[in-house]
């Protein structure tokens, strides 16, 4: 942040106030610089303020280049186990951040948003399991592309099919909203169970979960679209 226009203030309110307390020049701070005074604090209470907004809306931009788990891996049964993800839970500004979408688009509806993530979500886990985004490409950012093509590349290097089947969806549930440089941002939980089993192409064989087992399926995907009635895109996954 120190390189930022936002650093730059900071470092300067705090700077000269330091000098200020320390008695090298008079000022806000009371008679003869004696010491921070109230103007002084007010000013750093409203510094830390926005230096905690912008860590805040950083994180939330920087969700897709951070939580992206190659598909064949993340599904994987001992991954859940062994997954130390902090959950994502509902937040006081999630309504406000719904009020923020509908400002540009005034038709959004809530359980309409949910249908259509299921349909997303059928669509890519379809494109994945063939090993061909195509069909799915407009559905992804360019991040995800990027990732899941990697991914499907070191499968077919390695004669492999992920096999995703008998998914059962029990609940899309909304838990984040917001909206940031022009774009929508939303955050689904994910519940669902699903037999995830990796062949190898050449034997036959199971080389990785189970045809029998169900897996128990909770994650969280995020879908970005620019502010308005656009189509959405899957910006980032990551687990519960």
């Amino acid at each position: 942040m120190g390189g930022g226009i936002l650093g730059g203030i900071a470092g300067g309110l705090l700077g000269g106030m330091l000098f200020r307390s320390l008695g090298m020049s008079g000022g806000l701070g009371g008679a003869g610089g004696g010491g921070i005074g109230l103007f002084e604090i007010l000013l750093i209470g409203g510094i830390i303020y926005l230096i905690y907004r912008f860590i805040k809306n950083k994180r939330q931009a920087t969700q897709a280049s951070q939580n992206i788990y190659p598909m064949d891996d993340y599904r994987e049964p001992s991954m859940y186990q062994s997954s130390t993800q902090e959950p994502i839970s509902p937040t006081e500004d999630m309504a406000t951040g719904i009020l923020h979408i509908r400002q540009f688009d005034p038709s959004f509806d809530e359980q309409r948003f949910c249908d259509q993530v299921l349909d997303i979500f059928f669509k890519i886990q379809s494109a994945w399991m063939n090993r061909d985004l195509l069909p799915a490409g407009a559905l992804l950012t360019i991040e995800v592309q990027r990732t899941f093509k990697d991914d499907i590349a070191r499968l077919l290097t390695e004669k492999k099919v992920n096999h995703l089947e008998n998914i059962a969806v029990r609940k899309v549930e909304i838990v984040e909203a917001w909206q940031e440089s022009g774009q929508d941002y939303i955050t689904t939980l994910i519940y669902a169970n699903l037999l995830d089993y990796t062949i190898d192409d050449t034997t036959g064989q199971v080389v990785k979960g189970s045809k029998t087992e169900p897996v128990k399926f909770e994650e969280y995907w995020t879908l970005t679209r620019p502010a308005g009635n656009n189509q959405w895109q899957l910006s980032a996954i990551s687990q519960k």
